[in-house]
């Protein structure tokens, strides 16, 4: 894919590259199963590897030279995320569903997720990382992961104006897509993004337990909100370790660079697959995506017994023959300018 993207940049018969999914998804994320076998099978390296090439393709489309539209249409979780949310503009539908769900197989949100997460509005981007809870268009437009929001009866309509577009001004290409565009779909009035207030109290507390308990002590005087309810047994099924790393994570990306933070991901990532700290990957990938039993054995078990110290060596840099720090590829002088949220 990052082959074929640098040839459009290059192209000046391309104006405009549109990113959609080829079928009911948009993208549901990486093979993680696959990934765990090669580990387990094979090097933990050979993982690594596939990440690398995955984070450099993130990193070419955050600061591609084109305009850049994802059309999502499905779901879009993990993986897919990368691939779409650093794009100018994305077009969501009412069928599209979004989540970060890493925590619960044992991993934490990456692909640029601690950039892009930590600057939606107060503490949402907190909540979508530890809890994985899904969103759908009106949702993602609201909190600013979607620029547009399109009927999906009218995407074959605007997909077909914008491959007449014969320029790249941005300016232009919105205008097309505004002449599709609903401003202000409404959000269910259930919908977590509607206690935004709620969830600042809850999800601006320093630690994983302070915000479980801020949280508990909400639902009580709520009536047990639905989405209470939800966010709570998640991250009680969630790995505690995830948990501990993705709100590190996100923190560190609020005052730093893409590039920064899918470096900083990249360390983290590394240890995970290496299993050296522990091996809640493999475990979450048995119980969640290859048994199904759904009863993952967390190493440590509860968030008490994941310590500082522990957390803090999956930020450290891997210590192995076979590692190196993540190489991005060289973009153009604009980079300032590119780099700077879409959201």
């Amino acid at each position: 894919m990052l082959t074929k993207f640098q040839a459009y940049e290059k192209d000046s018969t391309t104006k405009i590259v549109i990113l959609k999914g080829n079928g009911r998804a948009f993208c549901a994320g990486g093979d993680v199963v696959s990934i765990v076998g090669s580990v387990v099978i094979g090097h933990w390296s050979f993982g690594a590897s596939f990440y690398q090439k995955q984070y450099a393709l993130d990193y070419a489309l955050a600061t591609y030279k084109k305009p850049l539209v994802s059309l999502i249409n499905g779901v879009v979780m993990g993986g897919g995320a990368g691939l779409s949310v650093h794009a100018a503009c994305r077009v969501v539908t009412e069928n599209a569903i979004f989540a970060m769900p890493e925590a619960s197989i044992g991993l934490f949100p990456d692909v640029g997720a601690s950039f892009f997460l930590s600057r939606l509005p107060g503490y949402f981007g907190e909540y979508l990382g530890l809890t994985g809870a899904r969103l759908d268009g009106a949702e993602m437009l609201a909190c600013g992961l979607a620029t547009h929001f399109v009927l999906s009866k009218d995407l074959v309509l605007l997909e077909n104006e914008l491959n007449k577009v014969r320029t790249s001004n941005p300016t232009e290409i919105r205008r097309q897509i505004d002449r599709f565009s609903i401003a202000t779909p409404k959000v269910k009035g259930q919908s977590a993004y509607a206690r935004l207030e709620i969830i600042n109290k809850c999800f601006s507390n320093n630690t994983v337990e302070e915000i479980l308990l801020a949280l508990e002590k909400e639902m009580m005087k709520n009536d047990g909100e639905k989405w209470m309810i939800e966010a709570i047994k998640s991250m009680k099924a969630a790995s505690p370790t995830s948990l501990k790393i993705c709100l590190r994570s996100i923190r560190e990306g609020r005052k730093q660079t893409l590039e920064q933070c899918l470096a900083r991901e990249y360390i983290i990532l590394s240890n995970v697959l290496k299993g050296s700290i522990s091996t809640n990957l493999r475990e979450g990938t048995r119980a969640k995506l290859i048994e199904k039993d759904n009863k993952p054995k967390w190493e440590p078990p509860n968030l008490q017994s994941v310590s500082q110290n522990m957390v803090h060596r999956y930020f450290t840099e891997v210590d192995d023959p076979y590692w190196e720090v993540l190489r991005l590829p060289d973009r153009h002088p604009n980079l300032a300018e590119a780099l700077k949220s879409k959201i």
